[in-house]
């Protein structure tokens, strides 16, 4: 920035003012074509100026400065050389001489706006900017037109937190200069840092307005529309980005984010996979697409994008777990088993890939196996809290509840209170039968962490399933459902517990967006059936109940229930 301030005083160099007032005049002594008088100072002066912009440009700065020494001593009036010089003590990091040199430049030449900008720039290295405040504003007074001193001000102004000063000092530029981009994109930028996004947003569309083409500009639009939870706005703004520019990665994976933060994970698909197309694309943007596949249930193509992955860094160990899922989600349990074993004992997933290992082993008739690999682990690393989870919960698996019971009790001894820990002794109580002992655990676990949504949910449905503590219930389920209010399961146990409350309207209120939320989960099904069948809409309870029966066949009670329901509505 500083070498473009420098050319520019540089082409100005054929118009320098006269140096001293008693300069002797001399005649060529060979004869000109025209009768001209030669100023012999001016004329040496002119020589050192263009020596040492050449000096300067060549990057032979120590060179410039002798030659411009030379002739401000010769002309030391001269606010233009003074400048020059100037700048030449700034690039050489002299900042002192440099700030020495734009003072006597401005009193030489109190309207040269140059040695007021450049009195900037140098105090903002030295951290000082506030104190170049004043020639910026004389700057502005010198040359309206000219952009560069607004926005220096607007910046300084912005760095000592007063707002306010900056806005006006933009919106002055604005003024002056109506179509000014640079001046409403940094309007925008401002009014971003006070936190107003709605004013920004409006400056950022008013810089797209003067320059379709900002790319930078557009970003911040799409960032600032994401940030106020304008979802469908950002994303447009992204694609925008895009048609300006189709290689930005970073806005294709940010784009790709937003549309998988959204559940569109085709469209974030399809965006990856275009930049894949065009080879544009990196490891992380074929990680994102292995991940989509994954989530999409397309195993074959997570698992094809992870193994090209892993040629190019085979020590990446979270790729490996993901292909590893894939390979376990697909059914091959034998190759899923073969990738989680090869991530080593020191990757930062190792201890999660076990837990995999022991389960696939139990999926293959070999739970011994499993627990045996799991039992090492913790010979290994005693302290690790989540290996004796896993264990748990594998005896669990295996219904082998008093062993699962037993290996968290023992960790449960030398930890203090955990709530996780808590939780899961809870639900092996439950199964055990012991629903008293579960209920006082769950207690528990909501003294230690009063907002644990899945506490809540457990202890409220246990209550509603018992038919006992309703009013308890219902505001542990209220609770648990405003911790998570998309959460069909939980809406299912609160719509439960109004069922339980003969609160039918609220019952099917909660229960018909916990089966929005839910596809085909019998037991939502047969709740939302019951509440309708209480509110006798006989036709919308058969509906939901030919659901349960077409998700369970065998339920003989059910086929029952809409054999009596025809009946009741006369259908044949």
């Amino acid at each position: 920035m500083r070498l473009a301030s420098f050319l520019l005083l540089l082409l100005c160099s054929v118009g320098l003012p006269s140096c001293a007032a008693d300069r002797a005049q001399v005649q060529a002594e060979t004869p000109l074509p025209m009768a001209v008088t030669v100023n012999v100072a001016e004329s040496r002066n002119m020589y050192l100026f263009a020596q040492a912009r050449i000096h300067f440009i060549e990057g032979d700065t120590e060179g410039a400065l002798a030659l411009m020494k030379e002739a401000v001593t010769r002309d030391p009036n001269s606010s233009y050389l003074k400048t020059f010089l100037a700048n030449i003590y700034f690039k050489l990091n002299r900042p002192q001489e440099a700030l020495v040199a734009c003072e006597e430049a401005i009193s030489n030449d109190p309207k040269n706006r140059e040695p007021r900008m450049l009195i900037w720039s140098i105090l903002s290295v030295l951290r000082r900017e506030s104190e170049a405040i004043p020639h910026l504003q004389k700057a502005v007074e010198i040359d309206p037109s000219r952009e560069d001193a607004y926005l220096h001000l607007a910046a300084t102004y912005v760095r000592v937190y007063d707002y306010e000063k900056a806005v006006n000092s933009l919106k002055d530029l604005l003024k002056v200069v109506p179509d000014s981009y640079i001046g409403y994109y940094y309007l925008a930028k401002t009014y971003e840092q006070m936190k107003l996004l709605r004013d920004a947003v409006v400056y950022y569309r008013k810089t797209l307005e003067n320059k379709p083409d900002f790319e930078q500009a557009q970003i911040d639009l799409g960032l600032a529309l994401e940030a106020q939870g304008l979802h469908d706005e950002a994303i447009d703004a992204f694609r925008e980005v895009l048609k300006l520019n189709p290689a930005n990665i970073n806005v294709v994976q940010h784009l790709a984010q937003l549309y998988i933060q959204q559940g569109r994970l085709e469209e974030a698909l399809e965006i990856l996979k275009h930049l894949a197309d065009r080879g544009f694309s990196g490891l992380e943007v074929h990680r994102k697409l292995g991940l989509i596949y994954l989530e999409l249930e397309q195993y074959d193509n997570a698992i094809m994008e992870f193994t090209e992955i892993l040629k190019v860094e085979p020590e990446a160990h979270q790729v490996r777990f993901y292909l590893a899922s894939a390979y376990e989600e697909k059914g091959e349990i034998d190759r899923a088993i073969e990738e989680f074993a090869r991530i080593p004992s020191t990757a930062f997933n190792y201890h999660n890939a076990l837990s995999h290992l022991a389960f696939l082993y139990k999926e293959k008739g070999e739970g011994e196996r499993g627990l045996n690999l799991l039992k090492e682990a913790i010979t290994a690393d005693p302290k690790k809290v989540e290996l004796y989870v896993y264990l748990a919960a594998l005896y669990e698996s295996m219904e082998r509840y008093e062993d699962g019971l037993a290996v968290l009790q023992l960790i449960g001894k030398d930890i203090p209170p955990n709530p996780a820990l808590l939780f899961r002794i809870g639900v092996l109580y439950d199964k055990m039968g012991k629903k008293d002992d579960s209920i006082a655990v769950m207690k528990r676990v909501i003294e230690l962490a009063p907002d644990d949504p899945q506490a809540l949910n457990y202890l409220g449905y246990t209550y509603a399933e018992l038919g006992t503590n309703l009013d308890e219930a219902l505001q542990y389920l209220k609770k648990a459902v405003s911790l998570r209010p998309d959460d069909g399961f939980m809406l299912d146990s609160l719509g439960w517990v109004y069922f339980k409350l003969k609160r039918y309207d609220d019952a099917v209120a909660q229960l018909e967006m916990a089966v929005k939320l839910v596809d085909n989960d019998p037991v939502i099904l047969e709740h939302l059936a019951q509440a309708y069948q209480a509110k006798k809409e006989y036709r919308k309870a058969l509906h939901a109940y030919r659901l349960v029966l077409k998700l369970e066949p065998e339920r003989k009670e059910i086929a029952e229930i809409v054999r009596k329901l025809k009946a009741e509505i006369g259908e044949k």
